[in-house]
This record gives structure tokens, sequence and C-alpha cells, in this order.
């Protein structure tokens, strides 16, 4: 039976439904204001239109302009971008309220982030800028080589705008795009999987949860290395609790986020295990699916992308461990990187892998091949 056609059970799905209906055809307001909806919704797609027809948001940042959009000392933040020093070349991203174009800043490359902030909705007005105030006081203060660097912001209505080095390669998922199904190797695999896990440890090292892992949301350099990008809905963990409603996407999603229950940094563990699962296929998970039918069959069905019986038995059993239905049960990233690199000794040293560890009389050489040769299942490395 196709999800299409399955009966969507469960409340958070019927919420779901509401909500979506609800943004595609609003209630009709009572007809004393009828007229001024009208209008509201009229002057929104107007301003919608003339965004759209410019050739580039970055006219609005022209050199002209910057004198007299200087921010008032008030506005002024260590991270306020000197515009005169900021030079826009060509888009080559975009999505529904932001585009993202190259550009030159005091003679580096940078990625120019810019978002437009509607005068007429005023509820998505305060969420863009929320996002766009919770994503600067983020990353302006996390330094790792596997999180992209923050250089500067400026807030310019009707336009803000985040600056960050540019990263050459494009996202992980474009990166796949290109590549034949199960194709990439172990030690790929491995390379690409410790960048991430190492940039989420110390994410979580500084107390944010992410929220929105995926493969479009890691970027790749010169060097084929990943980062971590894209904060715009990630919070601090003290904090996160305050936010209604999922957040992320859900192909990506954990269970319990996409019921909306309570949850923890835990979510971006599940995330990964998704990502890992992408690396070991080079397929978009859950394909064929409707973003909403990839929900259900995660949150009602507790279904999860198939593991090829090609994957690596040590890697299925890390993706299974980290998208475990039970928060409880899936390892801290800590855990995920010593792993990895455990297997990463083994490729190197031409060892198989394996999820256990070697009983052997000497202890150098249990130190040694700790995780890489086949032994008991008695005595597990990871609880």
């Amino acid at each position: 039976m196709s999800f299409a056609r399955t009966s969507m059970a469960g409340s958070w799905f019927t919420k779901l439904r509401m909500r979506r209906s609800k943004s595609n055809k609003p209630l009709p307001e009572p007809s004393s204001s009828s007229s001024k909806t009208r209008l509201n919704c009229d002057a929104n797609n107007m301003e919608r239109k003339r965004f759209d027809s410019l050739e580039s948001w970055s006219m609005i940042l022209d050199s002209e302009n910057v004198e007299t959009w200087e921010a008032s000392k008030e506005d002024q933040e260590e991270w306020t971008a000197d515009l005169s020093q900021l030079f826009i070349g060509n888009k080559f991203a975009s999505g529904a309220h932001s585009r993202i174009y190259r550009g030159i800043y005091k003679q580096r490359a940078v990625a120019v982030k810019m978002v437009r902030i509607p005068n007429q909705n005023e509820e998505r007005r305060t969420l863009l800028e929320q996002q766009f105030k919770s994503e600067v006081a983020l990353l302006s203060r996390l330094f790792h080589p596997n999180i992209v660097q923050f250089i500067a912001a400026c807030k310019k209505p009707p336009v803000y705008c985040i600056i960050t080095e540019y990263m050459s390669q494009g996202t992980l998922r474009m990166y796949l795009n290109k590549k034949e199904p199960y194709s990439l190797s172990i030690e790929t695999v491995l390379r690409l999987a410790l960048d991430i896990s190492r940039g989420m440890e110390y994410l979580h090292s500084q107390g944010v949860i992410h929220r929105d892992l995926k493969s479009n949301n890691l970027l790749l350099n010169d060097e084929m290395r990943v980062k971590v990008a894209d904060f715009g809905t990630s919070c601090l963990e003290t904090r996160c609790r305050e936010t209604k409603g999922n957040m992320g996407t859900y192909r990506w999603m954990a269970p319990e986020m996409i019921k909306e229950k309570p949850y923890t940094r835990k979510v971006d563990v599940y995330s990964f295990g998704i990502v890992l699962w992408e690396l070991t296929t080079a397929l978009l998970p859950f394909q064929g699916m409707t973003p909403v039918q990839a929900a259900f069959a995660v949150a009602e069905k507790n279904e999860r992308p198939p593991v090829p019986a090609s994957c690596q038995p040590a890697l299925a059993h890390l993706i299974k461990r980290c998208w475990s239905a039970n928060p409880s049960k899936r390892p801290d990233f800590s855990d995920i990187v010593s792993t990895l690199e455990r297997y990463d000794e083994c490729v190197k040293e031409g060892l198989p892998l394996t999820h256990h560890s070697g009983l052997v009389t000497k202890n150098f050489i249990i130190e040694r091949l700790k995780g890489c040769v086949p032994m008991s299942s008695s005595i597990p490395v990871n609880a």
C-alpha cells in the first residue's frame, strides 16, 4: 500500500496537515477586515515581485548606498561588516527567503548569505530576524576546522547578510549526486564522516544543538574537507525547549522531533546516522517518498532507509545505533569520533572492521588492533 493512501494516524500528523492546509489556504477573515487582508496580501505580493525582479539582491548593497545605509552606533556590533570592503559576485544558491552569492571581502573569497526580511508579514519578519540573530550569535563564537568560519554580518533592512568563508566544492549532497550509488571507497567514507563528527563533537561541547544536520548543510572546500554550516535553526541546548514546533528537514529529522516531543542533542546523532547512510550509498534518504511520507514512515512505522548488504558490517552497526528510535541508545559524538578513528586506523593497516575488540594475548597488540579483528561478542567495545 502506498504512503499516499495510508491512513494518516497520529495526532502529530493531524496537526501537520492542519498547519499545511492553513499555510496553503488561509481561513477567510471576517467580512469587516477582508478588505484590509486583501490589501496586506497585495502589498506583500508586490514587495516579493519587486525583489524578485531585481537582477541581484546585491544591488541593495552597492557601494553608492553604503554611506546612507551605515548602521547607527547602537546597531554596531563587533561583527558588523565594512560594506566598502565587500564585493558581491554571482548567485550560486537560493532558498525561499535567502540567496547565497560568491564575493570578496577584504581581499578574501567569501560566501554572502542574504536574507530578505518582509515588511508586510510580521510573523515571518520576526522569525527571520530571530534566525539571523541566532545564527550570527552562534557562528561568531564557534572556532573549529570542521565548522564553517564566520567572518562578518550586516543588517541593512530589508536585507540582512551573513559573510562566511567560501567553500568552493559546494554541498555534500551536490558531491554525492555526481557519484554512482555505492561507489565511495571506505577510506573516503571514513574521512568525510570523521570531518562531520568532529565538527559536531565540538558543536555539542559548546552546548549547541544544530537541529538541521543534513548533506545540504555540509560544505566541502578545495581539499575536500567537510565543514558543518547553516545554523539558522540551531539553538543553545538550555534554550531549545523554548522553541515551539519541530525544526529541521523531515528526511533527516529524529522521530521525537517529528512528533514534537521533548528532545536532546541526540536529535543531531540521529541525523548523522542518516548522513552516514548517505555516504555509504550516495543516495537520497527515503527516495521516492515525499518529505511528509518520510516523516510518517519514521515516526509511525519506525522505518529507516535500507542498509545495503555491501555496507561494511561495522559501519552498518554504527548507523543503526545512531538512528535508534530510543535517543538514550544513540552514542555521543565523542564515541562516534573514537569509533571512526579506530575504523580509519584499521583501514590504513589493511585490517578488517568490526565493532568488537580483539582477543589476543599481548597487551600491545590488543591496544593496536582494538576494534579491528573479529572476536567473541562477550566483550563489546561500546556500551
